[in-house]
Formats: structure tokens, C-alpha cells, sequence
């Protein structure tokens, strides 16, 4: 009976959720737009900090031979 309640609560919420989305998409747009930007800044530091990173163990790697 789990299986079955949740199958069922999760395509409710799901409809619920699209209803909603459609209801509200000028809402929802306005705060895609505010969190994309930031999210592609936090994407970036992280490439950069990877890339550090990386870098940093290749020079070690490299002293170590």
C-alpha cells in the first residue's frame, strides 16, 4: 500500500506543481532571471578553483620526478 500512496501522492503534487507554474510564470521568470546569473558566477569560480587546483598538482607532480 506504500508503493501505491506515494505513486499517487507524487502525481498529485506533480499536477499541483504544474498548475501552479503556470499560474504563477511571471513569477517564476523573474526568479530564474535573478538566480541564473548567480549561479553561473558560483559556476565559474568553482571551474576556476578547480582549475587552480589541478594546476597545483601537476606543478607538484612534476617536482616530484
Amino acid at each position: 500500500m506504500g508503493k501505491v500512496l506515494s505513486l499517487i501522492i507524487g502525481t498529485a503534487v506533480a499536477v499541483i506543481g504544474v498548475v501552479l507554474l503556470v499560474i504563477w510564470w511571471s513569477d517564476f521568470a523573474i526568479v530564474l532571471k535573478g538566480s541564473v546569473p548567480v549561479m553561473l558566477i558560483f559556476g565559474g569560480v568553482i571551474a576556476v578553483i578547480a582549475g587552480l587546483s589541478e594546476l597545483k598538482d601537476e606543478m607538484a607532480a612534476k617536482e616530484n620526478k
